[in-house]
């Protein structure tokens, strides 16, 4: 009876995973803005047709992805959110099963036209998730500097408020794609980063980290490896319960001595910890907010 009793209970939450996760595919048509660069058009096509294939599985509610931007308008600044998504779903996108599919056209009157095909791997949010505030700064700590727009050199802060205690994670994915841990910091050997409800933290800013982390900041530069522009994710993840961050090694990067890039690991290996993460632990949030860095 012990045994069978056992079985249970550890093949239980391994069937509840596999439920909540299925693979669905999607198609979508998209018409860039004549600002936009080939590049952007293609990674907007490719997010909508996630959100098509999402949006037909799961339904529509709710926007997980938002682009966070400053606007200047008669000398007063204001801040908002641009919506990356067109519309809101009740599911969200695990990862790629395939390597999404696009072909692009040119209309007569000069309109780039962008066609994706994608098969993914999805699953129904949960209604449990911790929601916190989430702000990137570029170039100061003040919340007026908010926006997603840098240029290489910039320097990088995030401003993170939460109604709970809990832990903190963040990670910045490149295009190549690798996963680079920018908190817990990389002298951190806890691999936990705890934070206090209802406090405005700042971080990789030492003028604002607590007496235990001041020595441990890594302060963060924004770089571009391509000549004209780089479009990058970040990833902040809260959670009330205790979790560590995934093993992740030195980056080899060092500038006379100093650490120059964040501990990295494998795109991979980090979606692979993240959806284990976000399996076992229902309260776990999670946003995403992309970064467009140009030369």
């Amino acid at each position: 009876m012990r045994i069978i009793l056992l079985l249970t209970l550890v093949i239980s939450p391994l069937l509840l995973w596999g439920q909540t996760e299925k693979t669905i595919s999607g198609e979508y048509t998209y018409y860039a803005d004549p600002n936009m660069s080939i590049k952007e058009a293609t990674v907007a096509a490719i997010e909508n047709a996630r959100l098509q294939a999402i949006a037909h599985e799961f339904g529509t509610l709710l926007t997980q992805d938002t682009q966070q931007q400053d606007k200047v308008m008669n000398g007063n600044e204001t801040n908002y959110f641009m919506q990356l998504n067109s519309m809101e779903v009740k599911g969200e996108w695990v990862r790629d099963i395939s390597e999404p599919e696009t072909t692009r056209e040119i209309l007569e009157d000069g309109t780039l036209v962008i066609k994706a095909k994608v098969e993914i791997e999805a699953r129904a949010l949960s209604n449990e998730a911790t929601d916190f505030e989430m702000k990137v700064l570029r170039n100061g700590t003040d919340i007026r500097f908010m926006d997603t727009n840098f240029k290489s050199g910039d320097d990088l802060y995030l401003y993170l408020k939460t109604t709970v205690d809990g832990y903190v994670a963040v990670y910045l994915v490149d295009e190549v794609p690798t996963a680079y841990c920018l908190l817990p910091y990389s002298g951190d050997d806890d691999g936990q980063h705890p934070i206090k409800r209802n406090q405005e933290n700042i971080f990789f800013s030492p003028d604002f980290a607590s007496v235990d982390d001041k020595d441990l900041v890594d302060e963060l530069k924004i770089t571009c490896s391509d000549e004209v522009m780089e479009l990058n994710q970040l990833y902040v993840i809260f959670s009330p319960s205790p979790f560590t961050k995934a093993i992740d090694h030195d980056s080899g990067g060092h500038v006379s001595g100093q650490l120059s890039l964040p501990r990295q690991l494998s795109y991979k290996d980090f979606s692979g910890w993240l959806n284990k993460q976000r399996a076992r632990d229902p309260k776990m949030g999670m946003k995403i907010v992309k970064l467009k860095i140009q030369n």
